[in-house]
Parts: C-alpha cells; structure tokens; sequence
C-alpha cells in the first residue's frame, strides 16, 4: 500500500528536449509528450512482462497492478496527470487472449504481450505553466525527490542534439492519386528504395481484392489493412523522437526504450482514458494529406469533411466502440460527445469522434482493457471477423502497431494512445507500418497511396536521423 505522494513544484529554464535527451541515457527510460503534460521516467522499481506461450495474461495483469495502490483521500492531484505507476505498452497481438482469433503467421520481431515498467518517481512539466512538479511515493519519498533534483541539474549541462536537423520535407503532396512507384515518390518526397516492406504492390493489391470479396460475401464490413516498411538504421532512437516531436507533433508521443529495442510514437489517436471512472475513447477513420499548401490543404479539409463515405466509416466504428464500451459501462451512461470532427496534425487531416461512459462499480482497469482492447479503428467490424481476415493476409505479426502505450496509475486511471504512427528500432533494423480502412467501394491505388501519405513524417524522420 502506497500512502504519500510528494508533490515538489520546481520552475526552471530547462529546453524540454535537453531533458528528454538526458533522459534516455538512463536506463529504461520513458518519455511522454504531446498534451499539456509531459513526463520523464527512468529506473524503473519493478518490470512486467508477458510473452506469448505464458498463461492467463489479464489475472497476472491485475495482480501486479494491485500490488500497488493510492487511497483517494491520500492524493489531491488532478486524476488527468500521471503521478507515477506503471508505464509500457500492450502488443496488439494480445487479442489473442481476448477473442478466438488465428494467431499470425510470423511473428518476427517477437516483442513481450505487455510491458509495464513501474515508475515510482516521475517528473512533470507542466506546459502551460511552464514549471516543472516532481512525483514520489513513500518510503523515502526524499531521497527519491532529491535524485529528480539532481537529474534536472545534470539535465542543464546536456547540449541537446537535436540542434540542426533538417525539417520536415517540405515537397508538395499531390492531390491526384498516383498509379506507378516513381510518381508516388515525387508526390510524397521519399525515395523509397531506402526501405523494404512486408509485401509488394501487386500482393497489397490481392489483399484489398480478397477484402472487397468478403465484404460483398457478408463477413465484413470494413477492414483496417496495414503494410510495413522497414530499413536499416544506425541512429539513435531518442534522437529520431525528438526530430518526430519536433516535426511531427502528435497529442500522444511516446518514447520506451527496453534496452535491446526502442518505441518511438507519434500516435494522434487516444485509445482510452480514464478519469475518476469516467472511460473516453476517440478513434480516427478518415484521412486528408496536409502538404503546407493553403489552396490544396482547404480543398483537401473540405472534402475529408464533405465525405459521405468516411462519415458512414467513423458512424460505424463509433457503434463498434459503444458497443465494446457497453459492456463495461453503467446502463444509459454511454454518449457520443462529438460525432465528427476534423483535426489537424503535421502531415494529414484526420476525422475523429468521441464516446465516453461511466465504468460500472466493481469493474478495474483490467476490465476495461479487455472489454475494448484492440481498438475498433485500427481493425474493422465486425471486430473479430475482422481480425481473423488481417492475420490471415497482412504478412507479419503487428507486435505494437496499433497495440497501445500510455500510462496506468495507482488510483485507476488511466490514458493510452492507439499505436499508430510509430516506429520500433530493434538489432539495426527500423520499422513503420500504416494502414487503412478498406470498404467495399475502395480502390486499391487510393488506399495503396494513404498507407504512403500516413509514412510520410515516419520516414522522413529515420532518413533524417539516420544521414546524421
């Protein structure tokens, strides 16, 4: 039982990437950006983890977040910061353990299920007040203060390095959809016979086909398909997050590094947060290129908004995430608080909509997860049909794409992002996968071309870090 949470408010001067910097020099560091918070958690207490082959993945899930707990008359901080507690990501392919779903036919970078690594001092930057408030726990919530003291103090004596990387290619995306390689590559700006992917063209195609015929056979309505890029990669990890947080800002950027592999996340899609029991999802279903262009980015908002057909996909995956939500939610508590609506990020105009509803009393953070996990947005409906079509086509196991990273505290909240937009660097090697929702009316150049459009800020980021 945790009893005392130390709050120290502290203002100083300190660049937030210089402290991300020293941080990920620590070991097992993790760093979160994007929202009015930002965090820096390094030497973890404790480790979690859960591999494919072990058992009963949610009871040793719940065991190990109950090893720990925060009486609510013993913490007067708002429930939306992170105070410390468990940090980490959940692999998508935990489905498995949720629904009766095939396993995937090559599971080649063979990531843990879940890894949380517990936190029990945290700093805080708060980004509106420009302070920053360091987070302990009893016992010796001193010495814990004073070594987040002497991180910020060694932390002004690092030169960041990100200091005079290139930005974000800034080339014309066309409007126009491309047919053949060498005119995707002019229209994006990347040359991508720096990368590899899990399948060519011609494959990618035969999948949206066989999609279309088991949309049209009635299995399925909508699927979320996904290629992977891959290149080598001699860079540092930290260094391509503070280029993708510097370039590519997203609400929901992480950085993990596990020592032989690290997390780089510029997700802009929260998969849930929960807040005094109150469970919010947002999922993204239609995208729009934003090339920098005044004329061409107002045309493309405007149609992303005048879109019938992604309007019906979001409508339908918002049904699937009331659904996922009702069972776990208090009857008459679930509501659709926006319906659509479209945000802006560095390279894409998503479509996005909010649910939310009241945990019902008895339920835990466990439940929750395994009521909703993985989100409807990055699989399709129905949830389970859709599953079973992905692993059957897409080559490679997804590991953390479009599983989920955030933050579990001791007095059950919680916000996780849907890992999309991110990058997992392991043995030399980087990879970056994107997808898309595919319908019965899609065309298979189109939905080719998103997956492209979506990689823009991704690649753009490794080919950056990696010339350095």
């Amino acid at each position: 039982m945790v009893k005392i949470l130390t709050n120290a408010k502290v203002f100083a001067s300190i660049e937030i990437s210089t402290l991300a910097h020293f941080f990920s020099s620590l070991p097992n560091p993790a760093i979160l950006t994007g929202g009015r918070y930002s965090y820096f958690a390094a030497e973890p207490a404790e480790i979690f983890e859960f591999k494919i082959g072990d058992q009963n993945p949610f009871e040793k899930l719940r065991a190990i977040l109950n090893k720990y707990r925060i009486e609510k008359n013993d913490c007067q901080i708002d429930n939306d910061i992170f105070t410390g507690g468990w940090l980490g990501f959940f692999s998508y392919d935990l489905n498995q353990y949720i629904e009766s779903v095939i396993p995937p036919p090559n599971d080649d970078l063979k990531l843990p299920l879940i890894r949380l690594c517990f936190y029990d001092k945290v700093i805080c930057f708060d980004n509106l007040e420009k302070c920053f408030h360091l987070f302990t726990f009893e016992p010796n919530a001193g010495e814990k203060i004073a070594k987040l003291e002497s991180f910020l103090k060694q932390a002004e004596n690092v030169i960041s390095t990100n200091k005079g990387v290139r930005p974000l290619c800034s080339s014309v995306i066309s409007t126009e959809v491309p047919t053949c390689r060498d005119e995707v590559e002019k229209s994006i700006g990347i040359n991508f016979a720096d990368f590899n992917s899990n399948m060519t063209q011609k494959q990618y195609f035969d999948a949206i086909s066989e999609i279309k015929k088991r949309i049209y056979d009635g299995d399925v309505y909508q699927i979320n398909f996904s290629q992977r890029f891959n290149t080598k990669f001699s860079g540092s990890g930290a260094e391509l997050f503070l280029w993708q947080n510097k370039f590519n800002p997203s609400p929901y950027a992480a950085y993990i590094d596990a020592g032989d592999y690290q997390i780089i996340s510029a997700s802009p899609e929260l998969f849930i947060n929960i807040n005094a029991r109150t469970i919010t999802t947002c999922p993204i279903k239609g995208t729009r290129p934003r090339t920098g262009d005044k004329i061409i980015d107002a045309k493309n908002y405007a149609e992303l908004l005048a879109c019938e057909k992604e309007l019906a996909e979001l409508d339908m995956i918002t049904d699937l995430e009331r659904n996922d939500l009702g069972r776990i939610c208090q009857p008459g508590s679930i509501k659709v608080t926006a319906r659509r609506k479209i945000e802006t990020f560095a390279t894409v105009f998503h479509a996005v909509s909010t649910i939310e509803g009241k945990i019902k009393a008895g339920l835990d953070f466990v439940d929750c997860l395994e009521a909703v996990f993985p989100g409807g947005s990055i699989t399709g409906a129905p949830k389970i049909s859709a599953m079973n079509i992905i692993n059957s086509l897409e080559p490679t196991a997804r590991g953390i794409y479009t599983g989920s990273l955030g933050w579990i505290d001791l007095r059950g909240n919680a916000n996780l992002n849907i890992a999309i937009r991110t990058i997992l660097v392991k043995a030399g090697i980087a990879y970056a996968q994107t997808g898309g929702g595919i319908v019965a009316d899609s065309k298979p150049e189109a939905e080719w071309h998103e997956t492209l459009v979506k990689a823009k800020a991704l690649l753009t980021g490794l080919s950056t870090v990696n010339k350095k």
